[in-house]
């Protein structure tokens, strides 16, 4: 399959903004990808080559693409970073240059999906001395071979800067009308297997039986379930008749997979993190006392030398590091608590009632005093009760609490009402950041005025709703330019356009309506709470959600 009919689509997507109409393209899309390349049709459909639970990366940078453009086209590199100024966009100055190459190529290759997919994986395989020449060796390649428009595209899925608002749940409607199949069904598929390739394969060959019959597989993470937030305890245990309270840990959900003898530990993100939590991992070989399960906790960092936990921005150092793992094990050290387990000995318990989970839970482990426990629980209707729990909470440096529904199963991936998240906190916000500018002064070289954004649910954009640059210290400037220069997209004058793969949680003052942001509301006084690096971008707040506290402020139209 040609690799040109998926780019005209990629085109197709990018100038349409209605959601119905980017499902109709791509299931039409679709509906001509013939069965051997749709799974790989559709992950490149999302902008990415490998499944969301994939640690793997591209781990090219703007430069080395420039490099690869300059030597597959014989356009110097400084024409292409003048040109990068200009538009701010690697995958136009790419078409660009392809269409006026001094070096004209007579034999070159017609590209398939197959070469451009095969080519973009190694990317992220290829470590060690020359990798760097090699990554640039197969960039150039396709680039060598590409049509202008193809060059785009390509230059984008490296970079994972496509901008052509296709969602996820764009993807999943699609594959849900070109197949004539329930859309929660393919949903709640990929909430057991989150790789709509493959999803998308089942659906076409087993139809919505062959959807309902997908399994969870040890080894690959599912899409947890989430709470949601209530404004009161009072309230949230008044919802339930048979409610239990725990601890709401300022930590990093883990999922922790066994079988026989091998474990895995993903995130929330669903981000392999196995290799960066050795001292976890050991954890776990010495607490699970079953053949094979899936169980879900809290890790919280905490001081080596007092014993007293940490909030969650220092154990997020952990998470990417892949150097000198075996120091930040002994500099931030890390404590699990244990609420759930939803599969054990080849039996999946969604079904079955939380009270059940719990009591499968504690006959599963073997508790390690102050390393491998129990979530702290107390079940009680009585609010004095559940009053001194949460302070009790608040006072260990805990978040907040969860009040959870004894008689609830388990849904993946879905806010159900089954768990309630209460904070003492007023209502605060996970954005993205997606812009940011040059200091002036002493922070000249820092990063300063960070544009948030929140998200649009059916096309996936970001859309801004406020600037956040007050409250910061000099060493939190320091650390957001740190993180943030990897994700810079392009840059004009002092303004940069970020890459949305940076997650933090902020508060404010209120929220405005504001015509000057795409969000139509602005947040007044923005301040940050945390960084949230157990969040995926497509995990933060939707504009729904901010008209949602707008409208409960009762300043609405």
């Amino acid at each position: 399959m040609k690799y040109l009919v998926l780019a005209k689509t990629y085109e197709e997507l990018e100038k349409e903004s209605g959601k119905l109409k980017k499902v109709d393209i791509l299931s039409n899309l679709l509906s001509k990808t013939p069965t051997e390349f749709l799974s790989k049709v559709v992950i490149l459909a999302s902008g990415k080559v490998f499944p969301a639970y994939s640690e793997l990366t591209t781990g090219v940078a703007t430069k080395m693409m420039m490099k690869a453009i300059s030597k597959a086209t014989g356009i110097s590199q400084n024409e292409i970073v003048k040109k990068f100024k200009q538009s701010g966009d690697l995958g136009l100055v790419a078409e660009g240059c392809v269409k006026s190459k001094k070096q004209k190529i007579f034999f070159k290759k017609t590209l398939s999906i197959q070469l451009v997919f095969d080519n973009i994986q190694k990317l992220a395989i290829l470590t060690g001395s020359g990798s760097q020449e090699k990554k640039l060796n197969l960039i150039a390649e396709l680039l060598v071979s590409s049509e202008p428009i193809e060059a785009r595209y390509i230059v984008r899925t490296i970079l994972e800067t496509m901008r052509i608002g296709v969602a996820e749940g764009i993807i999943r409607d699609s594959i849900a009308k070109v197949f004539n199949v329930n859309a929660e069904a393919v949903e709640n598929a990929w909430f057991l297997r989150a790789d709509y390739g493959e999803i998308a394969k089942i659906t076409k060959e087993r139809g919505e039986a062959g959807l309902k019959k997908v399994e969870m597989e040890l080894g690959k993470p599912i899409v947890i379930m989430l709470g949601e937030k209530s404004p009161t305890l009072k309230e949230a245990l008044e919802k339930y008749e048979h409610p239990i309270i725990e601890y709401k840990y300022d930590g990093m959900r883990t999922q922790i997979h066994k079988k026989d003898d091998k474990f895995w530990i993903f995130t929330r993100r669903l981000e392999n993190v196995t290799n960066q939590f050795p001292d976890l991992l050991k954890l776990a070989k010495e607490g699970i006392k079953v053949k094979n399960c899936i169980i879900e906790g809290e890790a919280i960092g905490f001081d080596p030398k007092t014993g007293n936990p940490i909030p969650f921005q220092h154990l997020s150092r952990r998470i990417q590091r892949k150097y000198d793992i075996n120091i930040m094990v002994k500099k931030i050290p890390v404590r699990i608590y244990l609420f759930d387990i939803v599969y054990l000995n080849d039996k999946t318990l969604f079904d079955e009632p939380y009270s059940e989970r719990r009591k499968k839970l504690e006959k599963s482990i073997k508790v390690i005093p102050n390393k491998f426990e129990l979530s702290h629980s107390l079940i009680t209707k009585d609010l004095k009760k559940a009053e001194k729990f949460y302070k009790a909470s608040l006072d260990e440096n805990q978040e907040g609490l969860m009040v959870k529904n004894l008689d609830a199963k388990y849904q993946p991936g879905r806010r159900v009402g089954y768990w309630l998240k209460v904070k003492p906190v007023m209502e605060t916000l996970e954005l993205v950041i997606v812009g940011a500018e040059w200091g002036k002064g002493k922070r000249s070289n820092w990063l300063s005025s960070f544009t948030l954004a929140c998200r649009d649910p059916d096309t996936g954009d970001f859309l801004p709703v406020g600037k956040l640059g007050t409250g910061f210290t000099d060493e939190q400037f320091k650390e957001f330019t740190d993180k943030l220069k990897k994700l810079i997209i392009s840059e004009k004058g002092v303004e940069l356009k970020i890459k949305p793969d940076f997650v933090v949680e902020v508060a404010y003052e209120e929220i405005q309506k504001s015509p000057k942001y795409e969000s139509g509301y602005a947040l007044r006084f923005p301040r940050l709470q945390k960084i949230r690096e157990d969040r995926r971008p497509d995990d933060c707040d939707t504009v729904d959600r901010v008209i949602e506290l707008f409208k409960s402020q009762g300043k609405a139209g």
